[in-house]
């Protein structure tokens, strides 16, 4: 029995980025020796395992073949006459196809380290085209190695147009383009992630509706300023769905639930489309009324990070396109907004108001606030 590292651990060790998860691959094992040493198996479609100290994954070495359509649509077979080149033969890029074993030699038969040097992603084998998930990992590895100067090797990305052609990226499911998406979106570059996905004409096949969005629009510059001034999660997501008249408010709560965003990506999504163009007009001539009907209009009082998530995309949106969204009318709206949740609705109660009159007496007293905050600065 020997085993071997493998994969991201010895491809990130080698470009001196730090290791956060360890694979490792045993080769001339079988189930009963290595629950007879310890292991606890948790694999459900083929023989994975958890070391009893470490609870790192073990997985015995393999081979697949191709059943059926999608990342889905494989058998797999394991046996300890299969090799460790036959079980790294299956992987998606040569950077990923190596293993170090437990001297710390590399092990690499497809010239992963060579693509390194180079800077190059590389598919391994031309069964690559047999899994359309491929098309989103080699998209998400170029965002996440770009700063360093990788690119799709030429190759490589007409077997991703070829996949296209042929309908095979028709047979990814929504939670997958979702789950690859998400996680691209926190890498170096994800505005590389979707120009990849342009390149090869997968995201007009798989996400159509966003290559409208992306396309002719600042979003893809607003997601890079964002980027930059390090924005989280939500606000980099934000920046991917400006008002666009190709895409009504109706497409775009279909593509929504097509891909499966989950609900609270969905609501700031629409919500950026809907009001972003309110919320970039926010100028000194702005008035309380106007502030506060627009607090009202995007549930801010319940949802004010929802709120804010949305007006510092509308922000890098409007930076880009050249409108003129100073960062102090970003900052005094939501100090504005602070004052309209915190208002009490104790003193109406105590003079008397019932049902909608309190809900009216609170707006007027929640314009009278903000108001008087605009009045005693420049605005």
């Amino acid at each position: 029995m020997k085993i071997y590292l493998v994969g991201g651990a010895v491809r990130d060790r080698l470009l001196g980025l730090e290791v956060k998860d360890r694979d490792w691959v045993v080769v001339g094992a079988t189930p009963e020796a290595m629950i007879a040493n310890g292991y606890r198996p948790v694999g459900k479609d083929f023989p994975v395992f958890l070391h009893p100290e470490t609870h790192e994954e073990y997985a015995l070495a393999r081979t697949e073949r191709k059943s059926g359509h999608g990342y889905k649509g494989f058998v797999f077979y394991t046996s300890p006459n299969i090799s460790l080149e036959e079980d790294l033969i299956r992987r998606d890029l040569t950077i990923n196809a190596m293993a170090q074993d437990e001297e710390g030699n590399i092990v690499d038969p497809f010239g992963g380290q060579k693509d390194l040097e180079n800077h190059t992603l590389r598919h391994v084998s031309s069964a690559f085209s047999e899994d359309p998930l491929r098309v989103l990992r080699v998209a998400r590895f170029a965002a996440r190695l770009h700063h360093a100067g990788f690119t799709v090797a030429k190759e490589t990305m007409e077997l991703m147009k070829q996949m296209v052609k042929t309908g095979e990226v028709n047979h990814l499911l929504s939670e997958r383009v979702w789950q690859e998406t998400s996680r691209a979106l926190m890498e170096p570059s994800p505005e590389i992630y979707f120009k990849t996905l342009m390149t090869c004409e997968a995201l007009q096949i798989i996400m159509p509706d966003w290559s409208l969005l992306l396309s002719g629009t600042y979003a893809i510059p607003a997601l890079k300023h964002a980027v930059i001034n390090k924005e989280g999660y939500h606000v980099r997501f934000a920046c991917l769905f400006p008002p666009n008249e190709s895409v009504s408010t109706k497409q775009l709560k279909a593509f929504c639930k097509h891909i499966t965003f989950p609900i609270e990506m969905a609501e700031l999504a629409l919500l950026i489309n809907e009001h972003m163009l309110a919320l970039i007009s926010i100028q000194k001539n702005t008035t309380a009324t106007e502030l506060v009907n627009l607090f009202q209009k995007t549930d801010a009082y319940r949802k004010p990070d929802r709120f804010k998530n949305a007006l510092t995309s509308s922000y890098h949106l409007a930076l880009v396109s050249g409108d003129d969204l100073q960062e102090q009318h970003v900052k005094i709206l939501l100090q504005c907004l602070d004052l309209c949740r915190s208002t009490s609705s104790k003193p109406i109660l105590a003079q008397g108001y019932k049902g909608k009159d309190i809900g009216i007496q609170l707006q007027v007293e929640r314009v009278k606030q903000v108001s008087d905050f605009l009045n005693q600065r420049s605005y």
